[in-house]
This record gives C-alpha cells, sequence and structure tokens, in this order.
C-alpha cells in the first residue's frame, strides 16, 4: 500500500474515488501516466454518490445486437423482452427536454456521441450489465417492453461498480490515498501543478503536472444548498455519501475557475420519510419511492399537488423531491391500491419503510401521519369520479387514462383507488446532487470566469456543468461520469 511519501510527485492526481474519478485513473494510467487517487472518507465507505447507486445507465443503442455486445442473455430472454432502440436522436431529445433546451450543445454531443463506446469500454474493466425488467420494463401480455431508455443496467448496483473498477484500479498499479482530502490546489498564478492535502491529521502537498477534480458537488452540504438551491433546501436528506460538501467546487472558484450551469437546481427525489440525515450503504438506493406515476401523492391537507402520471418516472423522479420539499411540512404519502401494487419496485418491500396499510380508505386515512383525514377523502372520491375508465390502463406506455376537470388532473396511468387493502408510503426530499458546477471544454479543462484555460486543471462527473437544468433523466450521471472521466483522464495525462 502507498503512503503519502510515495506519492508527494506524480504525473495526474485525481481527487475523488467514485466512477468519475476511477474511470478517469484508468485512463490517464492506460496513457502511461503515474497517477494517485485521493479519497475523502474510509475505504468502507469510498466511492461517493457511485456506491449508493441502483446501477440505472443510460447509452444510445441501434438494436439487441448493440445490447448483446454488452450483456449475456439466453435466448428465452431475448425472446420474451421488446428492447426496442435508444438512437442518438432520442438521447439528444431527451437531454433537450428536460433541460428545457438549456444543456450545453458541445458537452451534450460528447455524452451522447460517446456514451456506447463507453459503455463497451466499462464492459472490458469488468463491469458487467443486464437488462432491467421491473424497473424499466412491465411484462404485458406475456412480453416486458422497454421505455424510458434505459435497457441494462450495472449488475450489482453502485457497491459492485465502485468494487470493480477499484479492483481495475489496483491491478493497473494506482494508489488510492484513503481519509485524504484535498484542501486546496497548488497554483502559481498561470497554472495548477498539485494538490494540499490533509492526510492522518498532517498537511501535505502533492505535486503534479495536472489535476483531476473527481470529488462531486455540494449536496452533503447544508449551508450550501440553503445558499444556492433556496430556503429549506438545508432541511433535505441527503441520498448518498457525506463527504460531498462541495470542496472541489470550493477550491476551483477560489483560484477563478468559472461556475457554470443551474446553481439552483438539485436532482431531488421522493425519500423515505424517516431515513437517516445521510444514506446508508448498507440499504443503497431504496429509501427511494419512485413508483408516483401509479400513485396518488397527497400532502398534509390531504391534497394532490402534481401530476403524478405526467411520464415515465425515469423523467420525473428527480424532481418529486423539490416539490415534495414546498409542501406543508416537507413531507407527503404515496397511496396505492392493489391494482397496481404487483408493479412496486423492490425499494417498497425494504424492512426500514414508513407504510401504512388498512382494508378501507377510512380506515387508511387516519393513518396519515400528519394529513387531514377529510381532506383525503375528499381528495379520493373527487379523484375516482374524475377518471376516464374507458380507456385501459398500460404501464408500458403513457396510456392516456386520466382524470378530467380536476384542479390537478391525472394524466396518464389514473386507476381509481378501490380494491383493498390500501397501501401509503410517507416520504420527503431527498437530494443527489446539484447541478451547478464548472466550466470546462470538450477536452474536460476547467475555464476561468475570464474564458480562459487553467493550465493543469480537470473536472468530470458530478463537477461538470452545463448538462442538467430543472430535470434529469435517470441513468445519466454515471454515464456522463463515465465519459467525461474517460476525457478528463485522457487529458489530463497528455498535459
Amino acid at each position: 500500500m502507498a503512503t503519502i511519501e510515495d506519492v508527494a510527485e506524480v504525473d495526474v492526481v485525481v481527487v475523488g474515488a467514485g466512477n468519475a474519478a476511477s474511470v478517469a485513473a484508468l485512463t490517464a494510467r492506460q496513457q502511461g501516466a503515474r497517477v494517485v487517487v485521493l479519497e475523502a472518507a474510509p475505504v468502507a465507505l469510498r466511492g461517493g454518490n457511485s456506491a449508493f447507486t441502483g446501477g440505472a445507465y443510460r447509452f444510445t443503442y441501434r438494436d439487441v445486437e448493440d445490447l448483446k455486445a454488452l450483456a449475456e442473455m439466453s435466448e428465452s430472454e431475448l425472446g420474451s423482452i421488446d428492447f426496442g432502440t435508444y438512437t442518438e436522436e432520442q438521447m439528444f431529445d431527451d437531454m433537450a427536454r428536460m433541460s428545457q433546451f438549456r444543456c450545453d450543445p458541445d458537452l451534450t454531443a460528447l455524452l451522447v456521441r460517446n456514451s456506447y463506446q463507453t459503455a463497451l469500454w466499462m464492459k472490458e474493466q469488468g463491469i458487467r450489465f443486464y437488462p432491467a425488467v421491473g424497473r424499466q420494463a412491465f411484462k404485458v401480455d406475456g412480453k416486458f417492453r422497454f421505455w424510458g431508455g434505459l435497457a441494462l443496467h450495472i449488475n450489482g448496483g453502485g457497491q459492485e461498480l465502485v468494487a470493480t473498477l477499484h479492483a481495475a484500479l489496483e491491478r493497473a498499479g494506482v494508489p488510492v490515498l484513503y481519509e485524504t482530502p484535498a484542501t486546496g490546489l497548488l497554483h502559481d498564478g498561470g497554472a495548477v501543478r498539485g494538490v494540499r492535502v490533509s492526510h492522518q491529521g498532517a498537511a501535505h502537498e502533492i505535486k503534479a503536472k495536472s489535476v483531476v477534480l473527481a470529488c462531486g458537488s455540494f449536496e452533503s452540504n447544508p449551508e450550501m444548498r440553503a445558499r444556492y438551491l433556496g430556503p429549506g433546501w438545508d432541511l433535505a436528506k441527503v441520498r448518498g455519501t457525506r463527504f460531498n460538501q462541495g470542496a472541489g467546487l470550493k477550491m476551483a472558484m477560489d483560484i477563478g475557475a468559472a461556475p457554470y450551469g443551474h446553481w439552483s437546481g438539485s436532482h431531488a427525489v421522493a425519500w423515505d420519510l424517516n431515513a437517516p440525515p445521510y444514506g446508508d450503504i448498507t440499504v443503497g438506493d431504496q429509501f427511494q419511492k419512485h413508483n408516483v406515476p401509479f400513485s396518488i401523492m397527497v400532502n398534509a391537507k390531504g391534497e394532490r399537488f402534481r401530476d403524478e402520471g405526467s411520464d415515465f418516472h425515469s423523467y420525473t423522479y428527480a424532481r418529486y423531491g423539490g416539490e415534495i420539499l414546498q409542501q406543508p411540512g416537507m413531507f407527503a404519502w404515496q397511496v396505492f391500491d392493489q391494482q397496481v401494487t404487483h408493479l412496486l419496485r423492490s425499494e417498497y418491500r425494504i424492512s426500514r419503510i414508513t407504510k401504512v396499510t388498512a382494508d378501507t380508505l377510512e380506515a387508511l386515512a387516519p393513518q396519515l401521519e400528519g394529513v387531514d383525514p377529510e381532506g383525503f377523502l375528499k381528495t379520493v372520491r373527487e379523484f375516482n369520479a374524475a377518471i376516464d375508465q374507458s380507456i385501459p390502463f398500460d404501464p408500458n406506455v403513457k396510456d392516456g387514462r386520466r382524470t378530467n376537470g380536476l384542479a390537478v388532473d391525472k394524466t396518464n396511468w389514473a386507476n381509481p383507488l378501490r380494491e383493498p387493502p390500501f397501501e401509503a408510503y410517507a416520504v420527503t426530499a431527498g437530494v443527489t446532487f446539484a447541478f451547478g458546477g464548472l466550466k470546462v471544454t470538450q477536452r474536460a479543462q476547467v475555464e476561468d470566469t475570464s474564458g480562459n484555460l487553467i493550465d493543469g486543471l480537470y473536472a468530470c462527473g458530478e463537477m461538470v456543468g452545463g448538462l442538467y437544468y430543472h430535470n434529469y433523466a435517470s441513468g445519466t450521471g454515471l454515464m456522463a461520469g463515465s465519459v467525461f472521466g474517460r476525457i478528463a483522464g485522457a487529458s489530463a495525462a497528455g498535459a
């Protein structure tokens, strides 16, 4: 195991140890560079937010042959699944639609056009993929049909992703220093030439030709959440690591790096009301509650406050948290009946969950802690009466089964709550990462506020600004981390 003295001078320092950081370090090492990875967390908590992800991985594919090159599938699997396609045009459309056409066109083009080749490269590093049935496809008439552009997930989710990449780092001879946060950049006024770190209670310097910042966003820092995201965001729960305190962003901006992207926006989901303040690695992403499209979701007044069926959860789930945070008491309840409970994801069946059940709606209402029972029952009566039941329910398409005449209509997947037992789940906001980041070039080199390049400084992962505005399509973050990690690692090695 390397010591701090062993890495006092290297070619590339990578700050962070998650997906983007590991990919950058592996790529730089494959280019022949001497590389060291710095991780603020202890080894048991390594990997930042990557360790908490469910493993959704968004990439383009033309047909099933593209997918067979990534995942081993039996003939029976292939015969029972309609994968459809996810072309570059479709991914461009999703990126534009999710960001209200604000995403940086050059960075988006890099992401989209490199996505499939990056998935192949990840497989070469040992990452395994599997068809995401149950999360991105439901069986209807004997066949799974995919929607949302996410055909494959990473086998084993985030923990397996991090373990596999770190095994690859070890094979490549890249040392990782744990409990060694970077505290500042070595900057001579013209170029970055290393980092200052804290290691075993002492300050050290590591000199390098280039530095790759890949240490996440500021979502774990309540002061920065309140400052940038707005009032109340300091009270949100954090889905993942407690180590993403915004240190990389701050040290870069301290030397003039340009902030870029949607700094008042974030990825925040419906998260179990009684989850801990930060993510629990033993639970991973299972505090999330993503099946909003099949529910009605009510606030403390017992009122619905959003169109639960506006789109597939892959395209709406990252907004739920912010919407819940704006409700009285910063909580909501998702309510289901037995017509749809068989469609609920695994996260609804964990032991650590805030759930109530009842055989009648009248018995359920007083169990919804914090909710006006009469307001809830009134909402359900009006909702049930407003549904156009002539349209068949189909979870695999935007089926148009909707309500009409409500203050907030549900535009797809509207089923009357009528088949007991009824189930309800309490949720609040769980923030994943903030959308604001640094301005980088197509080589992942950081720019300063005057538009000049900062020599020797690169960024990837959550630290790249300009990709996400207002909303987010699931699986994009891991892919963006991998794509820009490869670019940053190659660029830093060639600096």
